[in-house]
């Protein structure tokens, strides 16, 4: 079984302020995407503002470029984040590494840990949220209800109360399914809408939130995410965190 050299993560083409948070030797990484930056390019004209600046194969899901040395770089995408969302992003260096991984997502075997930031003040403290989705993708859109028959579930817990007449609370959300904007839907749907949210949110409280505060992200941020898998016959442990961005504190105290 080969190990992937220390050299070949210094010498990614990272995107704008994307940093390697962890990886191990058998080839898997966590990034730590910043808010605005693509999980991948819809077209070449996205390249500068991706997670990594080169060439996209959408067949494969791996990124691809030549090396100082004339040699291929390949990095397989494991996950997505939403262009709006911050934080833990899952690659890896080996294709067959790649299949594994995610195979564990498809399994619900992959731990994922979020912070948001809600307008209002979630009662109770913690709750169990399960609902039943629905998603319509046009044009390369995608819109997600709790109208149909996906089952969602996530775990809440709230980590600090919003109080006061312009309340936003700090959330720890944990997904235990992996549908497209759940969490985001979720929040909405129980009157605690996602700060920054320009989807499913409070448009007249964003707007007053970012004129009050001067912060105009969605408040989504990828924390931590953990787990076991298999490789050349062995089992290894994986785990990445990316600190919450230093903007989740400062909105609270706006």
């Amino acid at each position: 079984m080969s190990t992937v050299a220390e050299s070949f993560w210094n010498e990614l083409p990272l995107g704008r302020e994307v940093m390697v948070l962890a990886h191990d030797a058998n080839g898997v990484a966590a990034l730590s995407k910043p808010a605005g930056v693509l999980s991948h390019p819809n077209e070449s004209g996205d390249r500068p503002r991706s997670l990594l600046t080169v060439h996209y194969n959408t067949a494969t899901e791996c990124y691809e470029w030549s090396g100082a040395d004339g040699s291929l770089g390949r990095l397989w995408l494991l996950n997505r984040l939403d262009s709006a969302t911050s934080g833990v992003i899952l690659v890896a260096a080996d294709e067959k590494l790649a299949a594994e991984i995610r195979a564990q997502f498809k399994r619900k075997q992959v731990r994922k840990v979020y912070h948001a930031l809600v307008f209002g003040a979630p009662r109770p403290s913690r709750d169990i949220w399960r609902d039943r989705l629905s998603t319509d993708k046009k044009g390369g859109h995608i819109r997600t209800a709790t109208t149909g028959v996906i089952p969602a579930e996530s775990v809440m817990r709230v980590l600090h109360l919003g109080f006061g007449p312009h309340p936003v609370s700090l959330i720890q959300l944990e997904p235990h399914t992996g549908r497209s904007h759940q969490l985001r839907v979720q929040c909405a749907k129980r009157h605690w809408p996602i700060v920054g949210d320009q989807t499913y949110g409070d448009f007249q409280r964003n707007r007053d939130f970012a004129k009050r505060t001067g912060e105009k992200r969605l408040f989504l941020h990828s924390l931590e995410t953990r787990f076991d898998y298999e490789f050349g016959g062995r089992t290894f442990s994986f785990a990445a965190q990316a600190p919450t961005p230093e903007e989740f504190r400062r909105a609270q105290r706006g």
